[in-house]
């Protein structure tokens, strides 16, 4: 069924909007911040787009009554009764019904409060979705049908309370047509003498035929989030997700919130569960005991368990889809060129790898052939086990025992840039939600600007159709702000009716609306609000439950354009430029892995993630603190391959010739492809080899010998260091002392030069010798003489 593009652009940003932080803006912020420019770029000027603001309280308008003539905007002073709702029934009024309100007034002045009387007063009647809407810009008096009060007997003295019951026939309020009234419950009373209005709330009476004539199809989309509590090296940092889980946590209750839906009732809530991948892993990891708590009572592991045994049943009943690993900032990430991150994190591609620790299937070690240290021509083979999904989702599978949905991406800020869009269709993406602000015809959708609400529509994007629910915005925000709504849950229940209400009424007879009712990521809500309004869905003839696939296949609304968000980037800007360079160090360390870096390295992927999650939007000095624990951590993680200095600092070369042997030591749980550095300074009497990429096994030390050629003997300074292949240092460089006490070339030559100099003269000498012996024999002898004597010697 498809419906008139009437309003198509209603959901399109005014021409006066906010101005984007674009793409190539920020990434020109970011180099300039890596460069170490002195101005440093603060966050967007602009504000992100601000959630739609609870509706304004219908206030009264003056009346024959002298203690109705005090203005709507009276301060606390002039109001000091709070009015606290239990009941407010019926929650939809026909012909006949009796409305009941109960509570509690609680006197916040200094003064005691006496003379207590109430009446509920309404309004003109509300039948569109864009009534109500104007309604909140400009609230009704409610005066339209003033009954009269009724006493409520007792005092309330300063800071005390006094149990009420107001009780009026629907004839008396003279509902004179189905639709939404806007009420007021006035409470009168006196102070120091002066009888005046001391409390009042603002609802809304819902009246429907006892027929309907149309209905409206409500899906819940629920998400399971939480901010991480772990350092970027998997510990927890404090004991945050174990309190959020404790009984009346915030996790805890927004799990009790589907726990306690009615079951076994024919139609069923229909509820889909978001959940992110990194909390149950987080919950795993609690659970298990072996990762102290800082902070923690002793309790964490037990509530861990229970926990997750609490979420298995509900994940049983309802269906799952698995969130992005750590619920990562899309947008922000591909707006800073960091869209590897976004990619690592999805879980519906093989690609998507962020894990940590990492589980069996995609064990690093597992089925990895590491080559000995020095063989660099032996290629290592990885033959871990393919899969076809990313790792949250196998994280969900396995603790869960479920099987998550992985191709619907939920928008955290509900819209999405182009260019992050068709990333994640890439990563396996066909379906997604978005706020009506998202979408251009988002607020035909919603039924603003069209008679009947269809949730599912279409955008074109990267050359291709994509499907999209539409949430509706102002649903999300009557559930996020369920738990402080004044006078209550239950009052924020009827605002959550009067909504459906008058898109019901406004719909052509025998059609039927769909609405998709999305929560805040870090919702804090119970049953008593949230809860009741899935309930809801139930029990009441004019609406009904229904899941993610009726929304699709049901009424559709036109295609529209996709609209980006108005803020591309939320995440801090120093933060998010302290994220790029640890990023560039991690893929730098990618290029040394040898073997799958993705499975490597899924560990620090998974701290990326956490660190970079939507959840930090509201905290950026935590979100820089994160960062800069990711810096910390990839730099102790590069430290780890190293080469180690001599116990003595020194080391002998035996020969000219000799190795250099040096240790190195690889503490990385995978094996790394790296290269030797070794520098010699202050002396041309010794050179040194190179011995090419070098592959060391994990967990290992292993020598390496680098030839050296020796020129001359002497003690030499020697620095070496271990690079990845592109030459970014590892580990720390060592200085030693080099010593040889062998001959060179150069003091060889000199020492053979030198004995065949002195060879030459002793055989020079021996050669005179034998030849003046040689001559004395052969020479004349005198007469008379046998023999030669020894000559004549002078007698002086």
């Amino acid at each position: 069924m498809s419906r008139s593009a009437a309003g198509g652009a209603g959901g399109r940003r005014p021409a006066h909007g906010p101005v984007r932080l674009g793409t190539a803006s920020l990434r020109a912020a970011l180099v300039a911040l890596l460069v170490g420019s002195v101005g440093l770029l603060a966050p967007s000027a602009q504000a992100a787009p601000a959630p739609p603001q609870p509706p304004v309280l219908a206030a009264p308008a003056p009346d024959d009554t002298s203690a109705d003539r005090t203005s709507a905007d009276d301060t606390s002073a002039d109001r000091p009764v709070r009015i606290e709702v239990r009941r407010f029934d019926p929650r939809t009024v026909t012909p006949g019904s009796l409305v009941t309100v109960t509570g509690v007034l609680v006197n916040t002045g200094s003064s005691p409060v006496t003379d207590l009387t109430v009446r509920l007063q309404r309004g003109e009647v509300l039948v569109t979705r864009a009534e109500l809407a104007a309604a909140d810009e400009d609230p009704d008096p409610a005066t339209t049908v003033v009954p009269g009060f009724q006493q409520i007997e007792g005092t309330i003295e300063p800071g005390g309370s006094l149990e009420f019951t107001y009780v009026v026939d629907s004839a008396e309020l003279r509902l004179d047509r189905d639709g939404v009234y806007p009420v007021l419950l006035n409470v009168n009373g006196t102070v120091d003498g002066d009888t005046r209005r001391v409390g009042e709330l603002s609802t809304f009476v819902v009246q429907q035929p006892l027929l309907p004539v149309s209905r409206t199809a409500v899906a819940w989309l629920w998400p399971l989030t939480e901010r991480t509590h772990r350092t970027a090296s998997g510990g927890f940092a404090d004991d945050g997700l174990a309190r959020s889980i404790a009984t009346d946590g915030r996790l805890d209750r927004a799990l009790a919130v589907v726990e306690r839906l009615p079951s076994g009732t024919v139609p069923t809530p229909a509820v889909t569960l978001a959940i992110d991948p990194a909390l149950v892993e987080g919950l795993q990891l609690l659970a298990s005991g072996d990762v102290d708590v800082p902070g923690g009572d002793g309790s964490e592991r037990a509530d861990a368990e229970d926990f997750l045994e609490r979420l298995r049943g509900v994940a049983a009943v309802h269906p799952v889809v698995a969130l992005p690993y750590g619920d990562v900032d899309l947008d922000s990430l591909d707006a800073a060129g960091l869209g590897e991150v976004v990619t690592r994190s999805l879980p519906g591609t093989p690609a998507g790898t962020a894990q940590d620790p990492p589980g069996s299937p995609a064990d690093p070690a597992a089925g990895t052939s590491v080559p000995p240290a020095g063989q660099s021509d032996a290629p290592p083979s990885d033959d871990a086990p393919a899969h076809d999904d990313g790792a949250g989702a196998r994280i969900l599978a396995e603790a869960l025992d479920v099987d998550p949905r992985t191709d619907l991406a939920w928008a955290p800020g509900g819209a999405l840039r182009p260019e992050t869009l068709s990333r994640l269709l890439d990563g396996g993406v066909q379906q997604l939600v978005l706020s009506a602000g998202g979408v251009s015809t988002g607020d035909s959708a919603v039924g603003l600007d069209d008679a009947t609400a269809a949730a599912a529509t279409t955008v074109e994007a990267a050359g291709r159709s994509v499907e999209v629910l539409v949430a509706d915005p102002r649903l999300t925000d009557v559930v996020g702000r369920s738990e402080h709504t004044p006078g209550g849950a239950r009052l924020a229940e009827q605002r959550y009716l009067a909504e459906l209400a008058v898109l019901t009424a406004q719909a052509p007879e025998a059609t039927e609306q769909t609405v998709l009712v999305t929560a805040p990521r870090d919702v804090d809500a119970g049953p008593d609000g949230a809860g009741a309004m899935m309930a809801a869905t139930t029990s009441l003839p004019w609406l009904r439950p229904a899941g993610l696939a009726e929304l699709t296949t049901g009424p559709r609304t036109p295609a529209g354009e996709l609209i980006g968000p108005i803020d591309e980037v939320r995440l801090d800007i120093a933060g998010l430029t302290t994220v790029s360079t640890v990023v560039a160090g991690r893929n730098d360390l990618a290029g040394a892995v040898a073997g799958d870096p993705g499975t490597a390295l899924q560990e620090f992927d998974a701290a990326v993630a956490r660190a970079t999650s939507v959840a930090w939007h509201a905290d950026p000095e935590g979100f820089r603190d994160a960062a800069g624990d990711l810096a910390g951590t990839l730099q102790r993680l590069r430290g780890q391959v190293t080469v180690l200095a001599p116990a003595d600092g020194t080391y002998t070369l035996a020969s000219s010739d000799a190795p250099l042997v040096l240790t190195v030591r690889n503490d990385l749980p995978f094996a790394v492809r790296v290269l030797l550095d070794v520098g010699v300074r202050g002396s041309r009497g010794l050179s040194v080899g190179d011995i090419g990429p070098q592959v060391l096994a994990p967990g290992q030390r292993a020598t390496l010998q680098v030839p050296t050629s020796l020129r001359q003997s002497g003690t030499f300074a020697v620095n070496a260091g271990l690079t990845t292949p592109a030459g970014s240092p590892l580990g720390e460089r060592v200085h030693m002392q080099v010593r040889s006490g062998a001959y060179g070339p150069i003091s060889l030559i000199i020492t053979i030069g030198a004995a065949t100099l002195l060879a030459l003269l002793f055989l020079r000498r021996l050669v005179n010798y034998l030849l003046r012996r040689r001559a004395r024999q052969n020479g004349p002898q005198p007469v008379g003489h046998d023999t030669v004597g020894p000559p004549t010697r002078s007698p002086v």
